[in-house]
Parts: structure tokens; C-alpha cells; sequence
């Protein structure tokens, strides 16, 4: 794994990395980010955390992608309406059986074009084609798998797909807190680099007794130091 160089940065690593980690895996805006900062004494703007963000975020979280363990072979597929520069959009997700969000696309409609762009690309991501696939009712789920000549089982129902509706809820209270979305680029970057921070510090806490979350949370913030560490 190639280290990331911090060079030219008169902060220290600890603090870059702490303020991204702050912004991609909270609801927390930069603004936030910025008041927390300046509560411990740290003088650092708004715009310096986005730029870090901008900066650092995609490669931190495309080493954590390479380092996350092989998804179930159980795919649960689903659409929701987002609202970007006032205009009707669909963010598209697909997440295995245990939660994990595998891949997201932000399109522009909801029809069997868009549904074969996302399994094409859940496909080339993943490298391999899943044993069930599950959805809601939405008939383009079934024709873009017919075209594909998806062999596996595709299963539908209004409750079957829960796991999918579920995670629509964190980009959702991203969506409201960021005042939604400026351009359809930018939400599909944002998303896809909040998705991996949701995917490692997703630990289920209500699951679980207070020492395994103590376990599972040392555990998730060492995945994220890792492949932010400096060159």
C-alpha cells in the first residue's frame, strides 16, 4: 500500500487525518469541524479541512476498499430521490446481506438503462456475480438481469429489501445537513468516500456488549490510521 505524503502541510499528520475523519465518517459540515477544532485551541478554517478532504479523502478510502474482507454472496439493490442543484435525481446502492455498502451511483433516472449501469459496475468492481440478488418490486431490476443473463435468484418484495432501504438512512442525514447537494459529481464523490467510512465504523453498537464495542471501535479506528499514515 502506497503511504500518502503529507508534505507542504504546516499541520501535523494527526490533526489532517483527525479532521477528515471528523467530516467523512459523522454528519458533522466543515463548519462543525472547524468549531471542534477551535474549541482545543487549533486555528484552522473551514476551507482548510474541505481541501483535506478533497485532498486526502479518496486515496485514504480506496485503500481502506482493498482492505475490507469479501462481501456476502448477497446483494440487496435499491433507489431512493435525491434533490440536486433543485433537480430530481436517483441514488442508486447495492449492499450485501450484512450491511456493507458494495457500490452507489448517482443517475439520472430510474429505469432498466440506469439499473444495468450499476450492475455493470457492481460487476467490474467486485469481479465476480453474486448467488441472490435482492430487490423491491421496480421492474427494471428484473429486465436488466434478464439482459445480463443473471443465472442466480433474483428475490422481490416490499419487505425482502429492508437491508438496502436501511442504508439509505446515513447519506440521508448527510443530504439534510450539507443543505443538499451542489452537483450530481460532487454527491457522487461525497457519498462514495462516506460509504467506506460507514462501511469501517459501522460496529452495530446496540448488537453488542460495551467490551466488544470497545473491541470493534479500536479495531475500526486502526483500519482507518493505517492507510492514512505519512510517507
Amino acid at each position: 500500500m502506497q503511504s500518502i505524503s503529507y508534505a507542504g502541510h504546516r499541520f501535523p499528520l494527526d490533526l489532517i487525518r483527525h479532521a477528515v475523519w471528523l467530516y467523512l465518517c459523522s454528519t458533522l459540515s466543515c463548519w462543525d469541524v472547524e468549531d471542534l477544532l477551535a474549541e482545543r485551541g487549533i486555528d484552522v478554517s473551514y476551507e482548510t479541512v474541505r481541501r483535506w478532504v478533497l485532498k486526502f479523502g479518496p486515496t485514504i478510502c480506496r485503500h481502506l476498499r482493498e482492505q475490507r474482507p469479501r462481501p456476502t454472496a448477497q446483494r440487496h439493490l435499491d433507489e431512493m430521490v435525491v434533490s440536486i442543484a433543485g433537480r430530481r435525481m436517483y441514488l442508486w446502492r447495492a449492499v450485501d446481506s450484512e450491511g456493507e455498502v458494495l457500490d452507489l451511483l448517482v443517475q439520472t433516472r430510474r429505469d432498466r438503462a440506469a439499473t444495468l449501469k450499476l450492475l455493470r459496475k457492481l460487476l467490474k468492481r467486485r469481479g465476480c456475480a453474486p448467488r441472490i440478488v435482492v430487490t423491491d418490486l421496480l421492474k427494471s431490476y428484473g429486465a436488466a438481469l434478464r439482459e445480463l443473463g443473471f443465472a442466480g435468484r433474483h428475490e422481490q418484495g416490499l419487505r425482502a429489501n429492508n437491508r438496502a432501504e436501511n442504508s439509505h438512512r446515513p447519506p440521508r442525514r448527510r443530504e439534510h445537513k450539507m443543505q443538499r447537494f451542489k452537483s450530481a459529481g460532487s454527491a457522487q464523490r461525497f457519498l462514495a468516500a462516506h460509504a467506506i467510512g460507514y462501511n469501517v465504523f459501522n460496529v452495530e453498537r446496540h448488537l453488542v456488549a460495551s467490551p466488544t464495542l470497545k473491541r470493534f471501535r479500536g479495531a475500526a479506528h486502526r483500519a482507518w490510521e493505517t492507510p492514512a499514515a505519512a510517507a
